[in-house]
């Protein structure tokens, strides 16, 4: 399948409520659930971009069964995990190679399984990977962390090592969030959904738990020097940030300031720019309704100690994972792209002193849900998809 451009739909945005007046043209051609005002102008459909330079668009490999992560190795071979438990070894031109063994027993129903994956900073001397699972438990499952020595001569991962659990277990198979990302000081940030249920919901807020938040950990799962509110009572030692929802995207920009886009209710999807302590403010505070159309709480869109999303959508597109381009493009460099699910696109999102400046949907026309985004060292641009494909997006 070769495409050539991209395309995108353009429509006066809607005027909210309030006092933001400004006209833009969105991507965006479908009515907000809501008629809030949004915090500032920008923060939602902002004018829509086009990308001029040529690019071809190719479906390099199938049947990947149910794809989560996606992630570069040295060499340029891929690592993709797949939410049955397996671990797929494969060069960058799409060949499967190796389906790697030795990963623990996930719990693969609904949205859980094994998710994502990431390199040791000094992967090149220690060949060590980690990645995030849905863990069984007796009273249900959690997201779980476990590291371990890729040994790609026996397609097995060797001394496995659960090193992180964020608990409490529930007994529910949704928003198990996880992501990982690391820094260059080499600790590991970790994001946590909330379960989805009311029950769980309030836990975003309390920081007693590990439900709804980014945590930030060593290689040994131990929480990492100078973590916000290391010594406070009341607060896992772990946790970096928290009032989250479902945060299926995490990456650091050039400037190692660290991003994370996740799922709202019925709109409210935000991309946050994470700051350590910080609130997001999920289950008190949203751009989005309730699936019943009911308000969420109160109905508030601000609260005070909580941050405002740096960009919203509304209706929801359904941010999973996100990377930098840092590829061929010469346009499209620095920009944050983001796979998205319900919304069936690719978002490319222009930032300039760390606001969303425009917006252009890619391969709406394929009719997949993107679920990983990967921008590698070779100038491609690779995207996972749930129907079980890898798609290559290069400079023509």
């Amino acid at each position: 399948m070769l495409l050539l451009m991209g395309t995108f739909s353009c429509q006066e945005k809607p005027t909210p409520t309030g006092t933001n007046t400004t006209k833009r043209t969105s991507v965006e051609i479908l009515p907000p659930h809501t008629n809030y005002p949004a915090a500032f102008d920008g923060q939602t459909r902002i004018d829509a971009v086009k990308t001029k330079t040529p690019y071809e668009v190719k479906v390099i490999a199938q049947n990947l069964g149910k794809p989560w992560g996606i992630v570069e190795l040295p060499d340029t071979r891929l690592l993709i995990t797949n939410k049955s438990g397996d671990l797929i070894l494969m060069t960058n031109t799409g060949e499967k190679k190796q389906v790697i063994k030795g990963l623990p027993k996930v719990d693969s129903r609904g949205q859980g399984g094994l998710l994502d994956i990431a390199l040791d900073p000094d992967f090149v001397n220690n060949n060590m990977i980690y990645w995030s699972f849905s863990e069984p438990a007796d009273n249900g499952n959690h997201t779980a962390v476990a590291k371990g020595r890729l040994n790609m001569n026996s397609s097995k991962v060797e001394g496995v090592k659960v090193i992180f659990r964020a608990l409490p277990s529930y007994n529910g198979t949704l928003h198990y969030g996880s992501r990982l990302a690391f820094d260059k000081d080499g600790y590991l940030y970790v994001s946590t959904g909330e379960r989805s249920d009311k029950v769980t919901r309030a836990l975003a807020q309390k920081t007693d738990n590990y439900l709804g938040k980014i945590s930030r950990i060593t290689t040994e799962g131990k929480a990492a020097p100078g973590n916000p509110f290391a010594g406070k009572q009341g607060y896992k030692e772990e946790l970096y940030a928290y009032g989250f929802r479902n945060p299926q995207g995490l990456a650091f920009d050039a400037k190692g300031q660290l991003w994370e886009v996740e799922f709202g209710p019925q709109g409210g999807d935000e991309v946050n720019l994470v700051k350590a302590g910080a609130n997001y403010g999920w289950g008190d505070v949203t751009y989005g309704l309730e699936y019943t159309g009911d308000k969420v709480g109160k109905g508030l869109t601000s609260k005070e100690g909580t941050e405002q999303p740096v960009y919203y959508w509304d209706p929801s597109v359904s941010p999973s994972g996100l990377d930098f381009y840092r590829g061929s493009i010469e346009e499209w460099k620095g920009n944050m792209i983001i796979g998205c699910l319900s919304g069936q696109h690719i978002v490319r999102l222009v930032i300039e002193g760390n606001n969303v400046v425009g917006e252009e949907r890619l391969l709406e026309r394929e009719n997949e849900r993107f679920r990983d985004i990967l921008s590698t060292s070779d100038g491609h641009l690779y995207s996972i998809t749930d129907s079980g494909k890898l798609y290559r997006i290069s400079k023509k």
